[in-house]
């Protein structure tokens, strides 16, 4: 075999064991993904600069990724090696099996006692809530304690502030996603009141559940909401720099922005300018349209 074929071997290999470790067992092949694999020549035909999708604006290129859920087939990692090929099809989850899949996603997360403490404390499990077919997605960090007594993620001071936004780019909280790297409040002991910053080990245990709400709603943009989650998402810290620049994530584009509590805390102008300019980012890149209007918010006159 090539090096190039090699090195691309390599590389699904070693995402599959990614994801093996993340707890996936299987990954969709449809009939036609087959049918085209089968029809494949001498794998030296496969160009190493197929295996990465088109780069965004100042970002790296972005390897293929794997969904973890098809409405057609279930065959064991091992066999869906070759489901990666460049050249194989684009897979297109059925509604009915993404909403079964996502339904048992929710029923695993909301029995999950893999954190003893969280899940002792916990009032409710927070798993995620709107559109499981949304093109925009909104991760945070965890729930505080308004989403811990409710179960819905976002629905305390700076949730409304989350929904005030989402209805200014002309959408609303049922046709985006809303969601949390940790599914559990992180626990306060000793404390009647506030909140704490969910450990690195706790965000590490939890992701897999995110990845997998991820994989299934595959949406077209991410927004990562504060610090932590961005820490959390992509391992770097700062988020005042980090605004305002697309990532990827997953294979789709990330747009890391400030959380609503930090404009709760922080009412200048020129903040409350940068989340919109975040916006205005988010919603070019969804094809939204935009005013004129819209593009003078919190702009001083």
């Amino acid at each position: 075999m090539s090096e190039p074929y090699d090195q691309l071997l390599d590389a699904t290999i070693q995402h599959l064991e990614d994801l093996k470790g993340q707890g996936v067992r299987f990954l969709p092949v449809t009939a036609d993904t087959l049918a085209a694999l089968k029809s494949m020549e001498a794998p030296q035909r496969v160009p190493v600069s197929k295996a990465a999708a088109p780069a965004l604006p100042g970002t790296a290129p972005v390897a293929p990724t794997l969904a973890p859920v098809s409405a057609y087939a279930s065959v064991p990692v091992q066999e869906s090696l070759l489901a990666s090929a460049p050249s194989a099809p684009s897979i297109v989850l059925d509604p009915q099996a993404k909403a079964e899949a996502m339904k048992e996603l929710r029923g695993r997360a909301l029995a999950c006692q893999k954190c003893p403490n969280l899940a002792s404390a916990r009032k409710n499990v927070v798993f995620g809530v709107g559109d499981i077919n949304a093109a925009l997605m909104f991760v945070g960090e965890a729930p505080g304690a308004d989403e811990d007594m409710q179960g819905e993620p976002f629905v305390g001071a700076a949730g409304q502030l989350l929904t005030r936004i989402i209805q200014t780019i002309g959408l609303s909280r049922e046709t985006v996603y809303i969601g949390n790297i940790l599914k559990c409040r992180p626990d306060t002991p000793g404390q009647s009141s506030g909140n704490r910053k969910p450990t690195a080990e706790e965000m590490k245990t939890c992701i897999p559940y995110l990845h997998e709400q991820i994989d299934l709603i595959q949406p077209k943009v991410l927004v990562g909401l504060g610090a932590t989650a961005i820490e959390g998402l992509i391992g770097k810290t700062g988020i005042t720099r980090l605004r305002g620049q697309w990532h990827t994530y997953r294979g789709i584009p990330l747009m890391p922005t400030f959380h609503p509590s930090y404009l709760l805390r922080n009412q200048a102008l020129s903040e409350k300018r940068k989340v919109w300019e975040d916006m205005l980012q988010v919603m070019e890149r969804l094809g939204l349209p935009i005013s004129e209007k819209q593009r003078g918010y919190f702009l001083k006159p």
